[in-house]
């Protein structure tokens, strides 16, 4: 079977075997209608809604949370290690020591399954204006499928700078004739299916039970608001901010951890996740609804729960402040017991330096290990108070800033008063530097550094500084897969460097 991009985007019809789960989960666990055809699908509103769902599913895909995903956010950063054995997937140390090419298949893997994602929102958003339905609800599941379109291109562009922009169905060779077109382009492309989000999709609160993770007005300002930094456009990142912040809708929940654990999620505090749930495997098959994120970052040996990949550094480790609680949440060390009690960590002699990302601990679940049940954190209201701050400071509005960070730091702190003081200072520059810190060790191991370290134009300082080979010019950006730019015959062309 082919990997490529190109063959999906060519190949994909209407394949919309979509889960949607009870309780918090319902919308993961419907039963599979079976395949239908691109002709024969969008005929009633239940079929718009699956093939709306098609496109939430596969945000649980390997390439889209497995290795291509924490290779290329939190492994290619200061903020983690390769981990598990040292001769385990040696492509991944790669990206660990920015030794790789254009050949190594995280690239290959972000690539496609962004794409794939893409082209199912593409697929949603050109028919389910054809079905007859409510007009608000079809409006909405346009809405969720713009949002969704939106936030990939937004990890795309981030990524690989310049890429095709792809914003309906392809078919024959049309993938062959695509070329990169400027970030400014997809950064409107992006705000444009933001803004339809915003306006047409529902608040947190307003989706019943079993709708929590769909995507809301909130998430939709949290991806306005992390374009507008992008941009340095720090007033309309604060006002976006700000209209999350004075919706009433989310708040920091009392203990930090709790956000990664099952009590945490869609919480209060939680703006956009993607949603996961264990169902029992069909005949040996995981469950659907399940992914791999968990087992690939879980603990590698006694408890056996995973394959121990994404260590988190030396460098992160010694990022914490004296005393600072988040790094006993973020971080789960040998001889330590489980958050749930069950067990404590052995060690596992073949694993050098071992410690584990405790973020993407789960308890046990029915299935195997790759049948994962953990909500993949994307947006926390936590995120939007800082970039607020951070944006409020760039305007030296220097009290307003400085309010939101010792908000999360008052949180972090909990009700020991002798750490985590209140920030003071009342440079910008030194203000900067400050809520940089706060958002590295609040957001440890949640995809968000690499990103961070783009937008502030720190990659080469930081990641030289921790001895990767990380090439000025170069690595700012990861290679085009070369496949991509093999099959259309340079038409999608290579970054510089590589």
């Amino acid at each position: 079977m082919t990997t490529r991009i190109s063959s999906n985007l060519l190949r994909l019809t209407a394949i919309v075997v979509l889960f949607l789960a009870s309780c918090q989960k319902d919308f993961l666990d419907r039963k599979p209608l079976g395949q239908l055809t691109y002709d024969t699908f969008f005929e009633n509103e239940e079929q718009a809604v699956l093939s709306v769902n098609a496109v939430y599913n596969q945000f649980r895909d390997w390439d889209c949370i497995s290795f291509p995903y924490i290779g290329n956010t939190d492994i290619i950063s200061d903020d983690s290690d390769k981990g598990s054995t040292p001769t385990d997937a040696l492509y991944m140390l790669e990206i660990d020591d920015f030794t790789f090419d254009p050949t190594n298949a995280t690239f290959s893997g972000v690539w496609r399954g962004y794409y794939r994602a893409i082209a199912r929102a593409n697929l949603a958003i050109a028919r389910i204006p054809d079905v007859d339905m409510d007009v608000a609800k079809r409006n909405r599941l346009i809405a969720e499928c713009r949002f969704l379109r939106g936030y990939s291109y937004l990890l795309l562009v981030q990524w690989f700078g310049e890429l095709p922009i792809i914003t309906e169905p392809l078919g024959g060779d049309s993938y062959y004739t695509q070329e990169r077109r400027p970030e400014a382009e997809v950064y409107a492309l992006i705000e444009s299916d933001m803004l339809f989000a915003l306006q047409n999709l529902p608040e947190k609160s307003a989706y019943p039970s079993g709708d929590l993770g769909r995507a809301t007005k909130g998430a939709a300002r949290g991806m306005l608001a992390k374009l507008s930094m992008l941009r340095k456009d720090w007033a309309k990142a604060e006002q976006y901010c700000q209209e999350i912040i004075n919706s009433g809708e989310y708040s920091l929940l009392p203990k930090y951890g709790d956000n990664f654990l099952p009590v945490g999620e869609n919480g209060a505090e939680s703006i956009f996740e993607i949603q996961a749930a264990a169902l029992p495997p069909n005949n040996g098959v995981v469950g659907p609804g399940a992914t791999p994120f968990n087992m690939v970052q879980g603990v590698r040996g006694i408890p056996n729960l995973g394959w121990g990949f994404n260590r988190p550094s030396d460098n992160l480790v010694s990022a914490y402040e004296n005393g600072d609680t988040r790094r006993e949440a973020t971080v789960l060390y040998v001889g330590e017991v489980l958050p749930d009690g069950s067990a404590v960590v052995k060690d596992n002699p073949e694993i050098v330096g071992e410690r584990f990302n405790q973020k993407a601990w789960v308890p046990a679940h029915t299935g195997l290990q790759d049948n994962g049940p953990g909500n993949i954190r994307v947006m926390r209201y936590a995120d939007i108070l800082l970039l607020c701050a951070e944006a409020q400071m760039e305007q030296n509005k220097i009290t307003e800033a400085r309010t939101l960070l010792n908000q999360v730091r008052k949180r972090a702190r909990g009700t020991n008063n002798f750490i985590l003081p209140d920030v003071t200072v009342t440079d910008q520059a030194q203000l900067r530097e400050r809520i940089y810190r706060e958002r590295r060790v609040e957001l440890a191991m949640e995809q968000h550094r690499w990103f961070d370290l783009k937008r502030w134009g720190r990659q080469q300082q930081v990641m030289q500084a921790v001895g990767k080979n990380f090439v000025a010019g170069k690595h700012e950006y990861l290679p085009v897969p070369q496949t991509e730019v093999d099959l259309t015959g340079d038409k999608i062309r290579q970054n510089p460097g590589y």
